[in-house]
């Protein structure tokens, strides 16, 4: 397994450090110059364009973040960049901005949104666009096979699984990700604590949870996880010592 013990550093802002889409938005370079500044590691969701370019944003649909109806993949990287995420100055913004902003001040957590049938060269354009950057990343998603395609890829970060669930079914099929040699799991903390994280754990795996929204969540993270993704709220004014 990939050295994962820097994702247990700091807090893990959701989407960038906003401050529930009130004035910095989610998944914006706002948020995510604000999450550097505060020392918090940045957990962000990836879409890919029509032109093949990795941007920065969490729907598929571009109704709530921008106002108007439309598929995120059907538009270019380009387009996406002109419009206005909840009426901000903040556009979509490209990985490649991203990285620029962050210059490896803080650790970055990837997760890749899927669709299955239609993710040819997606796991590709991440890698490529990663090529080169001096920092601390990690990559994960919900869909198996864009894990299996970063892996076939030899991607060079750590690699982990999104997920949640309580039901053997459930853990049949984490069980089935984990077979591609992965090195982390977020997951849900609602879900915690539950015997595939149980077992994971105590194979080495790190495990960071999502989303946390107050302090009794936290704690009961760090009972029985090793970090946390967070939002809406300072986690620094809770830290539990």
């Amino acid at each position: 397994m990939k050295d994962t013990s820097w994702l247990k550093a700091q807090p893990i802002a959701h989407r960038g450090y906003h401050d529930m889409n009130r004035k910095v938005w989610e998944n914006t370079l706002s948020a995510f110059a604000r999450a550097a500044a505060a020392g918090f590691a940045i957990e962000c969701d990836l879409q890919f364009t029509a032109d093949s370019v990795p941007v920065v944003f969490h729907d598929h649909d571009l109704q709530r973040l921008c106002g108007i109806s439309g598929d995120v993949r059907a538009k270019t990287a380009a387009e996406l960049g002109l419009l206005s995420i909840g009426g901000t100055k903040d556009k979509v913004p490209t990985l490649t901005q991203m990285l620029r902003l962050v210059d490896g001040r803080v650790p970055i957590v990837i997760e890749l949104k899927g669709r299955r049938g239609d993710d040819e060269g997606f796991a590709a354009a991440v890698l490529d666009t990663l090529e080169g950057y001096r920092g601390h990343v990690a990559l994960m998603s919900f869909d198996h096979w864009l894990l299996k395609d970063l892996k076939d890829l030899d991607a060079p970060y750590p690699l982990g699984l999104t997920a949640g669930g309580i039901n053997p079914e459930t853990f049949f099929e984490h069980d089935e990700a984990m077979q591609l040699g992965l090195d982390f799991i977020s997951y849900f903390h609602g879900d915690l604590p539950n015997a595939f994280i149980t077992k994971e754990r105590a194979l080495g795996r790190t495990v960071i949870t999502w989303t946390v929204r107050d302090g009794p969540a936290q704690e009961h993270t760090f009972a029985h996880a090793d970090q946390m993704t967070f939002e809406g709220f300072d986690p620094r004014e809770t830290m539990i010592s």
